[in-house]
Parts: structure tokens; sequence; C-alpha cells
């Protein structure tokens, strides 16, 4: 528990990061094309900086690793994204996962980011191949969102623009109008 008060005393700062464990299930998959499934299933506070692709639990057509610890990195300019998902009946995290470079690892993805932003987790899903889960986010990580919120969210006024009269007699784009430019001979 002492860790966790450390974090929050740090939360004054305009950026701030928490260690999460980031669980990677293989799964047999049922499909012709394909062997395994990967996801991510969950996510655990302080996880080991040092943890890659530990073995947590096996079963005959499945295994759950420890594939990684990431930061959860929260800004204050995201917040509006960060209280529109504290407000879901369940918050969520993404966890995106990247296709390994390395081909001769035996493990096709890498865990790449985990964030609690739906915009950019949306940002991940518009670019490419990853694949991007939805993971309930744990209280306590609920907990340390929601007092990073309540410090440095700031309500925006939308401001409707208003558009400028134009003339259409006048020139447009500095351009004299055509029918001005020709004369008859």
């Amino acid at each position: 528990m002492k860790e966790w008060r450390i974090i929050v005393s740090s939360i004054v700062d305009r950026e701030v990061s928490i260690p999460l464990g980031i669980v990677v299930e293989k799964r047999k998959s049922s499909h012709p094309w394909a062997d395994w499934v990967w996801k991510p299933t969950a996510v655990f506070l302080n996880g080991s900086q040092d943890a890659s692709w530990e073995i947590l639990v096996s079963g005959d057509d499945f295994t759950q690793y420890h594939a990684a610890t990431l930061p959860l990195t929260l800004h204050r300019k995201e917040t509006e994204a960060l209280r529109l998902n504290l407000m879901l009946d369940q918050p969520e995290l993404y966890v995106v996962l990247q296709e390994n470079e390395d081909a001769t690892s035996e493990f096709p993805y890498v865990p790449l980011i985990v964030t609690a932003s739906s915009y950019e987790a949306q940002d991940y899903h518009d670019a490419g191949d990853d694949i991007i889960e939805k993971i309930a986010m744990p209280e306590a990580v609920a907990a340390f969102v929601q007092a990073f919120v309540e410090e440095h969210h700031v309500d925006v006024e939308f401001i409707k623009r208003r558009r400028d009269r134009l003339n259409t007699e006048e020139q447009k784009f500095g351009k004299t109008p055509i029918f001005k430019t020709h004369t008859k001979h």
C-alpha cells in the first residue's frame, strides 16, 4: 500500500505513470488458418520490470503469460478522454499488441502500449494491423486515474465559429471576377 500513496502524492505533475503488468493469453484457435489466437486479457499493478513472457497459468489449449510491464502514462491534456472513460459502468484500459519484428521469436506479438484513453487506442486501431483489446480497469487504477482527472481537468467551453459574410460581387481569392476580365470586341 505504501507504493500507492507515493504514486498519488506525485499527481500534481503534468504527466504521471504507473507500471502495469500485461497478461497475454495464447489460446488454441478453432479457425482453419490460424493455430493460435493471441489476446491481452488482464493487467495488474506493479508488475516486475524484468518480466518477459513468464508463464502464469497453463492448460491443454491455452497459456497465459506475464508478457511485459508497461507504464500507464496519464497526461493532463488527455483528461477529457479519461473523464469519459471513468463515466462508463466499467472503466477500461486498452492494450496494444504489435507484430514482433524478430522472426526467430516464438512470440508473434509484443506488448506496445497500455492506455486509458479511447482516443489514443483509436489512433492505433486506425494505423494498422495491431491487436487492440479493451480490458477492465482495476479499481486501484481507476482511483489513480480519477485522482489525476480531478487534479488536472479543465472544462473547455465550445465556441461556435461564425461564418464571414461574403459579398459575391467582390473579388474572390485575390482574383478579378471572370466576367469583368473578358471584354467583347
